[in-house]
């Protein structure tokens, strides 16, 4: 970890999950700081999933300037999820944001998340706020996957997302590190908070298109993993009971 010198107790960890993304890192912090500064302190914290391009040397450059910045690093490749856990894990705020690397996911939305979240009534429990994305900007072939995941996720799980994959998250970090951990774990987000027994929104962002860069996703091995996660999410759900409300006596 870095010893510069950052905000001592932020209100919210962002959390971005790279892999080969060395020319979107510098653009991305930028737009972050941008988006947070003078909103609410905050951290970013970029964890570089075993890039084997310039991704650290980005990383570390721009740390030498942006004092919010800090980077964590898998010594092996081990996927989005993975990223996302050790992020939150490393995470000293209270609330992470997080959004993908690629620069698809707009940071100017951070703020519309944070303020649905602060606008829920307490006793909603909401726990977990979620970007849905308007006007994708992917390909075609993308977009009528992601549509036909969607509606299947939605019918079986309930989980009150048109838009489950969307990067762009807000969550309470006790109550996200309180979830079973498995590979692809946050395309399930919505539905495993609400296993807890918590409460979601969801907000409309909006979408980029990838201008740096290249998608390390296809349509097909993407369609094939999420029938086989789905399945397993539909296992977790019928096997949650909950205690409610727990008292020390």
């Amino acid at each position: 970890m870095s010893s510069q010198s950052v905000s001592p107790e932020p209100e919210l960890s962002v959390v971005v999950p790279v892999m080969n993304e060395a020319d979107n890192v510098r653009p991305l912090i930028d737009e972050i700081v941008a988006a947070l500064r003078g909103v609410t302190p905050f951290e970013i914290v970029y964890v570089d999933d075993g890039s084997t391009d310039g991704t650290l040397d980005a990383l570390k450059a721009a740390r030498t300037e942006v004092p919010e910045l800090r980077i964590v690093a898998h010594t092996r490749n081990s996927g989005q999820s993975a990223g996302v856990r050790t992020g939150v894990k490393a995470a000293r705020a209270p609330l992470v944001a997080t959004l993908d690397g690629d620069g698809q996911n707009d940071p100017a939305d951070i703020p519309k998340l944070l303020a649905a979240y602060r606008a829920a009534p307490a006793e909603e429990r909401v726990r977990l706020v979620g970007g849905q994305r308007v006007k994708r900007q992917d390909t075609a072939a993308k977009r009528w996957a992601s549509r036909w995941a969607n509606r299947l996720r939605g019918w079986l799980l309930n989980d009150d997302t048109r838009d489950t994959g969307c990067g762009l998250k807000l969550f309470e970090r006790t109550a996200f590190l309180d979830l079973p951990y498995f590979d692809h774990l946050h395309r399930f987000l919505p539905a495993l908070i609400k296993r807890d027994g918590y409460a979601i929104r969801m907000v409309d962002v909006g979408h980029r298109p990838r201008t740096r860069g290249a998608s390390k996703y296809g349509v097909l091995d993407r369609a094939l993993v999420s029938i086989r996660d789905l399945m397993g999410v539909m296992w977790l759900m019928a096997r949650r009971r909950l205690p409610g409300e727990v008292k020390e006596l």
